[in-house]
């Protein structure tokens, strides 16, 4: 503390910052005093001094204040505004004026960007919006070829983050707004908009999403900038919240970045826009964005696809158009930060400024000052991310420190840019890349000195590589399973092998035909072409190691306790080894060091030169030196290193075997929109999914409309809730049926984690996504079974599953015919787990309904209820659930996986009132998110994402 005052307050003001996040009330009351109480301590035991403590100690608690007040203040505006609740003004229609903050960004059809509102009223006609008078209404860019009375299509836009299906009567509720706001908005938009005073929504960013109609208007889009002045007509509605457990929380990651609300229009006759007509702060960002643009234009032109986009990433930290096939295959080995700008960029930059200086005979002050001017515009350009602009403030802090001949410290360097960046904004303590950024950096800096002593023996070009790769790797390791949930055995070969070749040969060349490319095209058409046969060759290897089956482990997020505690044992770890290794090495330093000359052989080196010096004797050359007592250091040592490997052992044995739920089972019906999608965890461990959910496409999109990474729901939702869960293997899949919204989301959970085998109703479906599914599983050897009536599965002697239904095939039935009508075959089962009893139906309809109570009616052949749990069939539509069969079962409570505001309006009113005339219990995925059930002998604890709490179903 004494030695580094600023590194101890910057981690003073980041407990308290974290406090202030993860606390409220009386627990941050506690936890505070309780880190105060520990400051105290240290005074007390002369581990600091007292007012070296009270300033620490008032770093902390000005941090929690500071982070108090932020979220104080972050709150949206509009309901004060407007006098209306968050719910009420969600899906209401409004006009907003304000200026573009963010760069714009097109993917596909959709346009995105970031308004700093001015004012904002309620309703709109979709004929675009009348600008504040600025006498450039001739210059307004969006509109071109619409006609002022238009109206705007309404299309019901798929959220490319969220998991619904779809958007019932998008377009009904806003024809029906339109209608009911006509007489008012006669006059046109201007008079229709509501005038709120500046200090009522001022300043409120909110994020705008434009779908695009026809191909002719990106053009149009293009024209938008940042800084433009800015009136967009669409529907306002609140970010999609995590609708599953562990699941990613859109509106929680918004909030993070100030935004409350989505506004989404159609079309560019939604958007007027208008440039400044004076420069301002925000013309400095537009500049920027054009050189961006520019500069990724012309990386396009001297590259082709995947390597332009890969390029972009490297060289100028431009990720959209990266290829989603190889960041999948780097990411999988660790290698994404490969892609993005960092320290090492910077350290280039500056080591190429100075060295072009120097030739130009500046003064070493002249050039320093210079370097530090230049940094910045280095930092935009790059696209100003919290790692470079960690990166940038640590490179000018130092090269000032050098340029007033001050000493530098590595941690007090680091410490400043983390406070400063914090005091700018706090919820960058949020951000994965802040994070990471900031935690190697410092690990390179603990780590690095304890490891280099256990890899002396390797070269010493090769141990400085190693060293900084291991404890990157090292360090790195849990925040990429707490954020990513995987971790690739090979990661640090491939970082130690990747890492310099593109650092050394990839990016030089890639930099040098980007500066080329404006006045040599021939010659930086042949470092470009040079770089691609590189990335050739590496995409080519990352493939390869991936290859390796078994190589990537999946982990359950950890808990910050066992962060905490890795990082502790680790160091205690290295220390000790790295003492021990001191500990060998010392007598025999100290004995080559203090031998009189006449002991040295004459073989030795040492020997040689001292006897052709002429001073070589043989008179005491039997004499031996005593021998030295092994030192105290050595002899505690080698415990400290088996404690604290042993420490770290059971740990990562702890936190890669996911909790076990003490005997009980575990049901979690998933939110994957409208789909069905269930997890099933047996008493023993074992872990059955039913159906995988899926993305419906309605049409075949044409090719501009086509997003980068348009959103699957196996991918986005399934997998990463699946890797979450510390799920290391499904050791079944149950396929009821082999529709889209079923079968879709299997594809990604097959290719993304084992599975053992594959259950399915012994039919094949129409459509390449089946075929493409049946064949990932026979690749990569998992056994498929095809299940009928009469068929059991026992997992353990706790879990039965009894199959119901398809029937039988008959005889001289072809082995797996392709059927079309896949809900009539639907799987469905009735699992028996710690004496309770559960009930699976797919999509089936009412014909297998009545087949299955038929044979129930048959001396016995399937026994009815009453079962604890109905799965509500084919998310409750009309054409199932009857009443016969609800009597027949008598279902204690029935759960109904549909989509938010679907388009086929499940569940069906029809079912939902023969399920309260049974007297049901209904759990819905539309309304409450994920349902999950945990089942014991005494019954079963149901809890649902979206309302917090338990409840009891007996």
């Amino acid at each position: 503390m004494k030695k580094r005052p600023l590194l101890s307050f910057t981690v003073c003001w980041i407990i308290g910052s974290a406090a202030g996040c993860l606390f409220s009330g009386y627990k941050l009351l506690l936890y505070t005093a309780g880190c105060l109480l520990l400051l105290a301590i240290c005074a007390v035991r002369g581990r600091s001094g007292w007012k070296i403590s009270v300033v620490l100690g008032l770093s902390l608690v000005a941090a929690t204040l500071y982070w108090e007040w932020n979220e104080g203040r972050n709150v949206s505006l509009l309901p004060l505004a407007f006098g209306q609740s968050m719910a009420e003004l969600n899906e209401t229609y409004v006009t907003a004026e304000g200026e573009i903050v963010s760069p714009v960004e097109r993917d596909g059809d959709r346009v995105d960007f970031t308004v700093k509102l001015s004012r904002m009223g309620l309703g709109g006609t979709g004929t675009g919006s009348a600008m504040p008078a600025t006498g450039a209404e001739e210059n307004k860019r969006g509109s071109a070829g619409k006609g002022a009375d238009s109206a705007m299509p309404a299309t019901g836009t798929e959220d490319n983050k969220q998991g619904a299906a779809g958007k019932l009567g998008d377009t009904r509720k806003q024809g029906e707004r339109q209608r009911q706001d006509a007489g008012t908005q006669a006059d046109g938009p201007k008079d229709q908009l509501m005038e709120l005073g500046r200090e009522e929504v001022a300043g409120e960013l909110i994020a705008v999403q434009i779908t695009l109609q026809v191909e002719s208007e990106i053009a149009d889009a293009g024209g938008w900038k940042r800084g433009d002045r800015v009136a967009v007509q669409g529907e306002l509605k609140q970010p999609g919240e995590a609708r599953n457990f562990g699941g990613f929380d859109y509106r929680a990651y918004l909030l993070t970045q100030r935004i409350h609300w989505l506004l989404k229009g159609e079309g560019t006759a939604s958007v007027q826009a208008v440039p400044p007509d004076s420069w301002g702060p925000s013309s400095i960002l537009r500049w920027n964005d054009a050189v961006r643009t520019a500069l990724g234009a012309e990386m396009d032109g001297l590259f082709h696809e995947p390597h332009a986009g890969y390029m972009k990433g490297l060289v100028l930290g431009l990720q959209d158009d990266l290829d989603e096939e190889t960041f999948k295959q780097f990411s999988q080995l660790g290698l994404t930060h490969i892609l993005a700008i960092s320290g090492m960029h910077v350290a280039v930059y500056v080591g190429v400024i100075l060295f072009l200086l120097k030739r130009f005979r500046l003064t070493r002050e002249t050039a320093l000052t210079v370097t530090i001017v230049l940094i910045p515009v280095y930092v935009l350009l790059s696209g100003a991310g919290p790692s470079i602009v960690r990166a940038g403030i640590m490179s000018m802090i130092a090269l000032l420190a050098a340029r007033l001949g001050m000493l530098k410290d590595g941690m007090n360097i680091l410490a400043a840019a983390a406070l400063m960046m914090l005091l700018w904004n706090p919820y960058l303590l949020l951000s994965v890349s802040f994070q990471l950024s900031f935690l190697v950096t410092a690990g390179l800096m603990v780590y690095v000195p304890l490891v280099n002593p256990l890899l002396c023996r390797l070269p010493r070009w090769l141990s400085s590589t190693a060293s900084v790769t291991l404890v990157a790797q090292l360090v790195s390791f849990p925040l990429t399973l707490y954020y990513f949930n995987q971790f690739s055995l090979l990661s640090f070969a491939a970082n130690l092998l990747f890492v310099p070749f593109i650092t050394f040969l990839v990016l030089p060349l890639g930099t040098a035909a980007l500066l080329l490319g404006r006045f040599w095209q021939t010659a930086a058409g042949v470092l470009a072409h040079a770089a691609e046969l590189l990335n050739d060759a590496t995409f080519s290897a990352v493939g390869w190691m991936n290859g390796f089956s078994g190589g990537v482990l999946i982990w359950s997020s950890p808990s910050l306790l066992w962060i905490c505690s890795y990082y502790g044992l680790l160091y205690g770890l290295l220390y000790a080894m790295k003492r021990r290794i001191e500990a060998r090495l010392a007598p025999q330093v100290m004995e080559d060091e203090t031998k009189p000359l006449t002991e040295l052989d004459p073989q030795d080196s040492r020997g040689r030169s001292v006897r052709a010096a002429g001073v070589w004797s043989g008179a005491g050359g039997n004499l031996k030196p005593n021998p030295l007592q092994m030192p105290e250091s050595m002899r505690w040592s080698g415990p400290s290193v088996l404690l604290c490997a042993v420490g770290l052992a059971l740990l990562l044995y702890r936190g890669y075997h996911s909790e076990q739920l003490g005997g009980a089972g575990a049901i979690s019906y998933l939110d994957v929109g409208q789909g069905d999608s269930i997890l099933i965890t047996t008493p023993g461990g074992a872990h059955i999914l039913v159906d995988g959910g899926g993305t419906v496409s309605f049409g075949h999109k044409e090719a501009w409309r086509v997003r980068r990474s348009p959103f699957e729901v196996g991918a986005k939702t399934l997998l990463p809730v699946l890797k979450q869960r510390g799920i290391h293997r499904l050791d079944a899949i149950i396929l009821t049926h082999g529709d889209q919204d079923h079968a879709g989301g299997l594809q990604a959970v097959l290719e993304g984690m084992p599975v053992s085998a594959l259950l399915f109703n012994g039919t094949l479906a129409k459509g390449g996504t089946y075929s493409k599914l049946m064949n990932t599983a026979l690749a990569a050897d998992v056994r498929l079974y095809p299940v009928q009536q009469g068929q059991a599965l026992a997992p353990d002697d706790m879990t039965e599953l009894m199959f119901l239904w398809p029937d039988p095939r008959k005889a001289g039935e072809a082995k797996l015919p392709e059927v079309e009508d896949q809900n009539h075959k639907s799987v469905a089962f009735r699992l028996k787990m710690n004496g309770r009893s559960f009930l699976f139906t797919g999509d089936m309809d009412k014909a297998a309904e009545d087949a299955i109570l038929l044979d129930g009616k048959k001396a016995g052949a399937i026994k009815g209820g009453p079962i604890d749990v109905l799965k509500v069939a084919h998310h409750g539509s009309k054409t199932a659930t009857g009443a016969e069969w609800l009597g027949f079962w008598s279902p204690g409570a029935a759960v109904i996986s549909a989509g938010v505001n679907n388009l086929y309006g499940h569940p069906n009113g029809d079912v939902l009132r023969r399920l309260a005339d049974s007297s049901t219990a209904v759990y819905r995925t539309d309304l409450q998110g994920e349902i999950q059930m945990e089942v014991r002998r005494e019954g079963i604890a149901v809890r649902h994402k979206l309302e917090p709490g338990t409840r009891a179903a007996e």
